[in-house]
């Protein structure tokens, strides 16, 4: 029988989350995961119990399985034992949440709906297309989902008791999984930018592709990842992987540098809360100005460049 009984009642489907763990630590999106699933949610990984008072003022009941290593293939068939009377099953949307969700919802033979980015009792939007577009999913029956991280607009900085913690016994199951080699620190370039510290992002006041190569010689200069708006990666300037946006990724970094970037809507309600932001524009009143730490008025075009020569002199490049 299932440790984690199901919340049933007549109107409302039931939800849950999931949410795997590393070292004590969520991944991105994990907060907003827990909330969208009501605040109930199952921890899993190393350090799951731990991660629990991190989620203060945001769960209500939580059961944690405390388990070595990250084990999607052998963890998926137990956790589908204690959701499996869960209408809705959600996950974030991070590196780790992705790799579990499909093989979550295999084990539970029900349908995945990816990249989710509002999560209705009858209904899934999702991004699709690189966020380029989005997708309504009528939902008529249980599913598996994965929630983009940040589009709920709850971080994971709410306040409150800790929750209670009912600490799951299970076994892993025999199951292949990847064997893990070794691990290398992350490459900015390429990195998931939901889960970038810093991040420097482009416009359309940035004049060419060349332009956006040489602001991702910068970024990666500072040690950070490389963003655009909507306008670029429509322009084929760059991936829509790193379109930063309500239908593209949702940030939340540490500092932000916007450069030629007027502040749309689409733009500003993706960036999350970062701690510092500076931003360089011709326009002092544009929106993306007045939320800065530090506004630049000066043409972003010739910041980029100069700040490439100086970058190339201190690296000898």
């Amino acid at each position: 029988m299932s440790a984690v009984p199901a919340r049933s009642t007549s109107d409302v489907p039931s939800r849950i989350a999931v949410v795997p763990v590393r070292a004590g630590a969520l991944p991105a999106g994990g907060a907003e995961a827990v909330a969208e699933a009501g605040g109930r949610v199952v921890l899993v990984g190393e350090g799951a119990t731990d991660a629990a008072a991190s989620l203060a003022g945001v769960a209500t009941e939580v059961w944690a399985w405390d388990t070595p290593g990250y084990l999607p293939a052998a963890w998926a068939g137990p956790l589908a034992a204690e959701v499996g009377d869960e209408d809705l099953v959600v996950l974030p949307a991070s590196p780790d949440g992705r790799d579990l969700a499909p093989r979550l919802a295999a084990e539970l033979a029900r349908p995945l709906l990816a990249g989710a980015i509002e999560v209705r009792d009858d209904s899934v939007t999702c991004a699709v297309h690189g966020g380029a577009a989005t997708c309504r999913h009528h939902v008529g029956g249980p599913a598996v989902v994965t929630l983009q991280p940040g589009v709920t607009g709850i971080g994971a900085h709410a306040h409150g008791d800790a929750p209670a913690v009912t600490v799951l016994d299970l076994q892993t199951a025999d199951a292949r999984d990847a064997q893990v080699v070794e691990v290398h620190a992350p490459d900015v370039a390429t990195m998931d930018l939901a889960e970038a510290p810093r991040i420097l992002g482009g416009g359309a006041g940035l004049d060419s592709p060349e332009r956006f190569a040489q602001l991702a010689q910068v970024a990666t200069a500072l040690g950070a990842s490389t963003g655009a708006t909507r306008v670029v990666t429509d322009r084929g300037w760059v991936p829509h992987t790193r379109q930063i946006g309500t239908t593209g990724v949702v940030v939340d970094p540490q500092l932000y540098l916007a450069f030629g970037i007027s502040g749309a809507v689409q733009h500003t309600a993706g960036l999350g809360d970062p701690d510092h932001m500076v931003t360089v524009n011709t326009d002092p009143h544009c929106p993306m100005m007045s939320m800065a730490d530090l506004a630049v008025v000066a043409d972003a075009n010739e910041v980029v460049a100069e700040l490439a020569k100086l970058l190339a002199g201190e690296t000898g490049q």
